[in-house]
């Protein structure tokens, strides 16, 4: 489905944020891990963390759930030994499951979305499976993977870190398991390592021991270890409410939103401070946001991997911004579900916005008289691209219609409601 985004000068309102997609996948899958029953409160609903949900109930999970809590029986390192696993389109399900995989026999991670994770490469972490002994079949390094394991041994491992750090994080979660002690060297650079931060959080929170460096390039986990059956409870989502606050930030508005952390590990809530450098007017206390924004905004620049989930957000506001904004070291948006430079500059372009590409760098020169729309762009089958154009159609001339839309449900199904209940003139079309 479409949708069409009319111009809309004021935006008003409160608004609960989100639960974290990232904390709740993480969280589903060490209460997997564990041996006994954990708890889960406010888990995120979106359609990543619905597959986490269903692969690990494939895999032997129990669980149970009402509104506000998931309770989870886990399987602990002895998955089902199930042929099939469907991850849908979420590529951090499929490489944290890849490595869980290798403690089963024989599984095979089916191709359901050709056009999006399909194209992404997983090569890295398949070379990773490979020295602790799992034999690994596919297609150049893509779906259908299928994982032989059964008996992974630990040991030395190398994984690159400069695609994604989500291999990482996989043979993070797998490593502790194992029975002999592991050391994984990362090499090249390490992408999102404020994500990895995030990883290492919840293991620890769930009774895993890990001696990382302090750069995140080393690690040394010790074998034979057990994830603890815990209690979690999963903050705000700043990824997805960054687009809610740049909304916020390029229109007349008093838009307040609730469950942000300040000391958050979640590099994206570096929008809000993105925003106040473009010197929107902002407050930020107690887990409260408030934007009182009047549609001015300053150019920027910004370090986009510190912040890799919001920069679609901030580029969006900086489309309105006085000035040339800089968004730089963000090659790896390249590699997420579509390619998020390339693809999503040429929908801005569409729009009416005067925006530049480098191989790791957006340039957005503002042009705070607004963009004029009246166009039918096209999100690529991205969540985060939808929500994006989104803000911009808010303040272009002429109304914007956004094709398949209803993607943003892998991670925000309530978007486009969140943003009628503060007044954004936005309707579904066939």
């Amino acid at each position: 489905m479409d949708v069409l985004v009319t111009p809309t000068p004021k935006l008003q309102g409160e608004l609960q944020a989100l639960s974290s997609k990232n904390y709740t996948t993480r969280y589903l899958l060490v209460a997997a891990l564990a041996e006994g029953t954990s708890t889960i409160y406010y888990p995120a609903h979106s359609e990543d963390s619905d597959a986490m949900r269903r692969c690990i109930r494939d895999l032997g999970a129990v669980i149970e759930e009402d509104d506000e809590k998931i309770t989870i029986t886990g399987f602990g390192r002895n998955p089902k030994d199930v042929k099939e696993l469907d991850v849908g389109n979420a590529g951090a399900v499929l490489r944290f499951l890849m490595a869980i995989a290798a403690l089963t026999p024989d599984v095979t991670f089916i191709n359901r979305y050709p056009d999006s994770l399909g194209k992404r490469p997983h090569d890295d972490l398949i070379d990773a499976l490979g020295q602790i002994g799992v034999e690994v079949t596919h297609n150049n390094g893509r779906l259908p993977i299928t994982i032989r394991g059964g008996a992974p041994k630990g040991g030395k491992i190398q994984v690159s870190g400069n695609v994604s750090s989500q291999f990482l994080s996989a043979l993070l979660f797998l490593t502790p398991l194992l029975e002999e002690d592991s050391e994984i060297e990362v090499l090249h650079d390490l992408k999102s390592k404020v994500v990895v931060g995030q990883t290492l959080e919840v293991l620890a929170q769930a009774g895993i021991v890990i001696e990382a460096s302090e750069d995140l390039m080393h690690y040394k986990i010790a074998g034979g270890q057990k994830y603890d059956a815990k209690k979690y409870v999963v903050q705000g989502d700043y990824p997805g409410s960054a687009a809610v606050l740049a909304a916020a930030a390029v229109t007349q508005s008093d838009v307040t939103l609730y469950r942000l952390e300040e000391n958050s590990k979640q590099g994206e809530r570096a929008i809000v401070d993105v925003l106040r450098m473009m010197e929107v007017p902002l407050t930020h206390e107690n887990g409260i946001v408030r934007v009182q924004g009047n549609g001015k905004l300053k150019a920027v620049e910004f370090d986009g991997d510190k912040a890799t989930d919001a920069v679609l957000a901030m580029v969006a506001a900086a489309v309105f911004a006085e000035g040339t904004s800089r968004f730089y070291d963000v090659e790896n948006l390249r590699y997420k579900e579509c390619d998020r430079i390339t693809d999503y500059l040429n929908e801005l372009r569409k729009a009416g916005a005067n925006v530049e590409e480098r191989q790791a760098e957006i340039i957005v020169h503002g042009r705070p008289e607004g963009v004029e729309g009246g166009v039918e762009i096209n999100a690529h089958y991205d969540h985060r691209v939808i929500m994006a154009l989104t803000v911009v159609g808010l303040r272009a001339k002429q109304p914007l219609r956004i094709r398949d839309a209803h993607h943003v449900a892998k991670s925000y199904p309530i978007f486009f409601d969140h943003l009628k209940a503060l007044g954004a003139n936005v309707e579904w079309i066939e």
